[in-house]
């Protein structure tokens, strides 16, 4: 379904098309989201397929591709991580998302990144595998803090450890990682005894520990019991949204869950939302994860055509369960019972927003209730890696997928109102252009100065009208004491420390801060790992290996003039000035 410029609105699969499109043009009985679609739809366009699998899998291609707003949308459609565990003498314990490269072996998936590091920071407790990067362990000369406080056994220095111990460490936590917690316990127990009758307490002490930690994990553990790899799925809508909630169950262990919460563009029942949920999570990604079998919540007479589609894509095939009992049926009713709650929370925290918004909109004088806010901040180190950020908030809550970024250049270091003219330049230019939507209310964290320099940018460009609140930290910068400047410095206000209009713009400023500050630090860090020599044209690893060679290191090559730098092996003239100016552009 298309509307009058050609963007895609709907894609949609029936077995009878007349039937299903009855459906939206009837007379009486549509619902507002539906009837809204059906008031900008201009023309419809069919495509029939072999079978109803084949259609299946095309309305998930078009959907992904496309992203249609009237689609059931899965929104956070990222891989689950795994725990790697590194090939070698003394092998690592990491946290790998992404493609299966790396040599080595690879658990889970698990729910969420929060599941894996609970699962690490116990196996860093038992068994001290050590979870270092493998450039920082390879240059360790004397062991490190992890070492001291016996969460590793110290592999980076020779003579700490055996590599006879440390694989049987390693033994034990891929025991703990394939789910054998009842095996594992019971040889750790047999070796405690043994160490107990051999007299070697210490041992024997140490064996204890790891038990205890162990059976800490599986009191937790309250679900366990069932067995094989399940993926327990439930969804909960009602008429503010709609939330799926997913457990996940490999070799009969709660790994963890995860929430999400799909964009539902027309009014569809739960057992719809599940349909679509499942046939976007799993046939949108080729590496994740298939379980033997899914527990879901509702029945659907699509779930044959689903499993068919599984089986046609990933060459796999699973059981899709409804009515099950005993640990089932307990882990079915987790699932419902933790998609109620997750939905319930995440309405009331959209009405709590809405609230502060609405207050918002009284303590600026404004008509109607702002849509949209954005928040710019500067960040940066003495000058150096300057970054501006741009954080939009709507009445539903941070608008996390229009965030933006801008790496600040050509500025004099640390003058914060250049790299404000030049962050709110390029962002406004768009606007100018007919591109990007417009905030009803712009703010800018600063006084009365980063004000100004806003209201000149949106001066030059001459963007429309819109209202400009500056945000200036009180003097003693406690939260609560901001003074505030709406558009111009002369209207200055403040607002009591329980306001929800002040809290509203604090949660912005912050988030605007945390996000600027964020990228500062990753491309000043991304910064200190590059050569200067890296940014010259014609300068590649291998040059840049022989020209350190050549001068003994890079300070050295600094201190050269160019001259000497032409000297080098392989080195132009021209290249040479290049070279020097690069090292000397500051």
């Amino acid at each position: 379904m298309f509307d009058a410029d050609g963007k895609l609105l709907y894609v949609g699969k029936a077995k009878n098309l007349k039937k299903r499109l009855a459906s939206y043009f009837r007379k009486l009985g549509l619902a507002p989201k539906t009837a809204a679609l059906v008031g900008k739809i201009a023309s419809v366009e069919t495509t029939i397929t072999a079978n109803e699998t084949e259609a299946l899998l095309l309305e998930q291609t078009l959907i992904k591709e496309w992203r249609p707003p009237y689609n059931i949308l899965l929104r956070d459609d990222k891989s689950y991580p795994y725990v790697f565990l590194s090939d070698g003498a003394f092998p690592r314990l990491s946290i790998h998302r992404g493609a299966k490269k790396a040599k080595g072996r690879y658990f889970g998936p698990y729910p969420s990144a929060g599941a894996i590091r609970e699962s690490l920071q116990l196996l860093q407790k038992a068994f001290q595998v050590r979870q270092c990067e493998d450039s920082y362990y390879r240059n360790r000369t004397r062991p490190c803090l992890q070492y001291q406080i016996k969460r590793c056994k110290g592999p980076c220095v020779e003579g700490l450890v055996t590599p006879e111990v440390y694989a049987e460490d390693v033994r034990h936590s891929v025991m703990f990682l394939e789910g054998r917690s009842n095996a594992l316990s019971d040889e750790l127990s047999a070796a405690m005894q043994s160490a107990a009758m051999n007299l070697d307490f210490e041992r024997a002490a140490e064996l204890r520990d790891q038990m205890a930690l162990l059976r800490r994990v599986q009191d937790q553990q309250s679900m366990e019991g069932g067995t094989g790899d399940v993926d327990v799925v439930a969804a909960m809508v009602n008429p503010g949204g709609a939330c799926v909630h997913l457990i996940s169950v490999r070799g009969g262990r709660v790994l963890g869950s995860k929430n999400f919460f799909p964009q539902v563009g027309i009014e569809e029942a739960g057992s719809e939302v599940l349909l679509a949920f499942l046939a976007q999570y799993y046939l949108g990604s080729a590496e994740r994860d298939l379980p033997s079998e899914l527990i879901v919540n509702a029945q659907h007479e699509d779930y044959p055509t689903l499993i068919a589609a599984i089986d046609a894509q990933r060459g796999r095939e699973l059981s899709i369960s409804y009515r099950v009992r005993g640990t089932r049926a307990r882990w079915q009713q987790l699932a419902v019972t933790n998609a109620e709650q997750a939905l319930g929370a995440r309405l009331a925290n959209r009405q709590h927003v809405a609230a502060r918004f609405e207050a918002l909109a009284e303590a600026l004088g404004m008509d109607e209730i702002p849509q949209r806010l954005e928040c710019f901040d500067i960040s940066h180190s003495s000058g150096e890696a300057t970054v501006a950020s741009c954080v939009v908030f709507g009445p539903e809550g941070p608008l996390k997928s229009d965030y933006r970024r801008y790496n600040i250049e050509g500025v004099t270091a640390g003058d914060d109102y250049a790299a404000m003219h030049q962050a709110l330049t390029r962002r406004f230019s768009k606007i100018k252009d007919g591109e990007g939507k417009l905030p009803d209310i712009l703010l800018v964290d600063g006084g009365k100065g980063q004000l100004a320099m806003a209201r000149d940018v949106l001066q030059e460009l001459a963007v429309p009208d819109l209202t400009l609140l500056g945000v200036a930290k009180g003097t003693t910068r406690k939260p609560g004491l901001e003074t505030l400047y709406l558009n111009d410095a002369s209207n200055e206000f403040t607002l009591p420390g329980h306001s929800p209009a002040l809290h509203l713009i604090q949660q912005i400023r912050d988030e605007s801060h945390r996000f600027a500050i964020t990228g500062h630090r990753a491309r000043r860090g991304k910064t200190r790992r590059t050569s200067t020599l890296e940014e010259v044209a014609g300068v590649g690893p291998k040059r840049r290996r022989e020209l350190l060679n050549h001068f003994g290191g890079l300070q050295e090559l600094t201190r050269a003039s160019t001259e000497e730098i032409a000297k080098a092996p392989g080195i132009s003239k021209k290249l040479a000035e290049s070279i020097y100016e690069a090292l000397h552009s500051e």
